[in-house]
């Protein structure tokens, strides 16, 4: 079929039109299996363009995707298929099709070209789950309308449009990875889809596609910075990379600024809303996630009271956009995360008179010592300055009458000992924010998005300040 490519994948490329054609085929055949506007069918799938093309069939018959992560186990899945109540089954992924009759994606479709109703602005269009930081994931519920919000929040922050080429090389089923993908689709962009990480093969993609809009997070960033042949790649393509999914940690962005001359673009999001806040991109700041984009009001309430704080001033971040979710799976948990038709979001942080959003911490991994309550981020922003310091979390333990006790747990890309990491903390904060121990570590468990799984911390090292 004629057209410009618009997606690629290994050494295939796919016109909109193929697309197009592949995902009517496909639909025919899920409505063929019994799939009905309004009803959910469970997708779990490795990053590859079939994946596209099934979330494209899914909602041409008005139904639901429901994203399974292909990393979960039978367990996990068969949760996710409890909570949300899928009918149907799609995907590539063994696991899945020893729990439902699934439709591999595999299998040969015949491409075709017809018409579908538009699906119901107010049905369920993608179920993507929590981060699951506590307890099991739940399932958040986007219509086709509060996700075409988030889209065109996400094309506006980030400026994209025809001219531009990205790649995805994070799974598909996270919120970031559909929505790129979505959002690259609506405005036009070329996009390469890759079979899983490498960093290799991503900084030879950005020097061989032209590539000019990066995506990363937490991981990815630290793995560019401690790359010992970064230099060696053409990365002058890139308009910036966006850094996502957790705060930024100013000593690893610089040191990728520095060794490439490419700058960061800050920006912030979550799977319930999915575009918060982005960095302005002639002038983005490593200190702040941006301000919120159009269309998504902000206010920032007390940890004590829930009454809104003063410019500033530190609380919980609350949101109000279009692009809200329609709420969780189970139901039960949607009115916990609502606050007079605000959504808390679990983050502390503050908004200057300027509008600018900075975070501090997850509410619920605040470490309260003393009274005072101390930010995991900031001490773990003074370790990430240590050269040693490969990766590193931190995270409270019982402590008596004291509270907690600060605990930090280090994986180290050269020697290095507690002391120094305890000094180096003890030099540049408070007295109560001090280490009270230093654990050494191969690797800090995290999600895919980058999110720090401090519960896993927790529960192997997390023994009393005392024993």
């Amino acid at each position: 079929m004629t057209g410009p490519t618009v997606l690629a994948f290994e050494e295939r490329e796919y016109t909109r039109a193929e697309l197009d054609a592949t995902a009517d085929g496909l639909a025919e055949m899920l409505a063929g299996r019994g799939v009905r506007p309004g009803q959910r069918v469970a997708l779990m799938s490795s990053n590859r363009p079939e994946f596209v093309t099934a979330v494209l069939a899914v909602w041409r018959l008005g139904a639901a995707v429901v994203l399974l992560s292909p990393a979960w186990k039978r367990a996990e899945v068969a949760h996710a298929l409890e909570i949300t109540g899928a009918q149907h089954a799609l995907g590539d992924h063994p696991v899945l099709g020893e729990l439902m009759d699934m439709l591999s994606l595999d299998e040969p479709v015949p491409p075709t070209t017809r018409t579908f109703d538009p699906p119901d602005p107010g049905s369920d269009a993608v179920l993507v789950f929590s981060s699951g930081t506590t307890g099991l994931p739940k399932a958040v519920r986007h219509t086709h309308a509060s996700f075409a919000v988030a889209v065109v929040h996400w094309r506006e922050a980030l400026g994209l449009g025809p001219g531009d080429r990205i790649q995805v090389a994070t799974p598909p089923s996270h919120i970031l990875g559909i929505l790129n993908i979505i959002t690259a689709l609506e405005c036009g962009s070329w996009l390469r889809l890759h079979r899983r990480f490498d960093l290799e093969r991503v900084l030879r993609t950005i020097e061989a596609d032209k590539i000019t809009v990066e995506m990363a997070v937490a991981p990815i960033a630290l793995a560019i910075a401690q790359h010992p042949d970064l230099e060696s790649y053409d990365l002058s393509s890139l308009r910036y990379i966006m850094w996502g999914a957790t705060p930024v940690t100013p000593s690893v962005a610089e040191t990728v600024t520095r060794r490439t001359g490419v700058t960061w673009l800050p920006a912030y999001g979550a799977s319930e809303l999915p575009v918060i806040a982005c960095n302005p991109i002639d002038g983005p700041r490593l200190d702040s996630v941006g301000k919120a984009v159009p269309g998504v009001r902000v206010r920032v309430v007390s940890l004590d009271d829930g009454a809104p704080v003063p410019p500033g001033e530190d609380g919980e971040i609350q949101l109000r956009a279009d692009s809200l979710m329609a709420g969780y799976l189970p139901d039960s948990a949607t009115a916990g995360a609502l606050d007079d038709g605000w959504y808390r979001t679990g983050d502390v942080g503050n908004v200057d008179g300027d509008g600018w959003i900075r975070l501090t911490d997850r509410s619920k991994e605040m470490i309260k010592v003393r009274g005072f309550q101390v930010a995991p981020a900031e001490i773990e922003a003074v370790l990430h300055g240590h050269d040693a310091v490969a990766d590193c979390a931190v995270f409270g333990v019982p402590d008596g009458a004291n509270g907690e006790a600060i605990v930090a747990a280090v994986a180290i890309a050269a020697p290095v000992t507690a002391a120094e990491l305890t000094t180096l903390v003890q030099e540049r904060l408070a007295g109560y924010k001090r280490l009270h121990r230093v654990l050494f570590v191969d690797e800090i468990p995290r999600l895919p998005s980058g999110k720090v799984l401090r519960r896993v911390l927790k529960e192997r090292y997390g023994r009393p300040a005392d024993e």
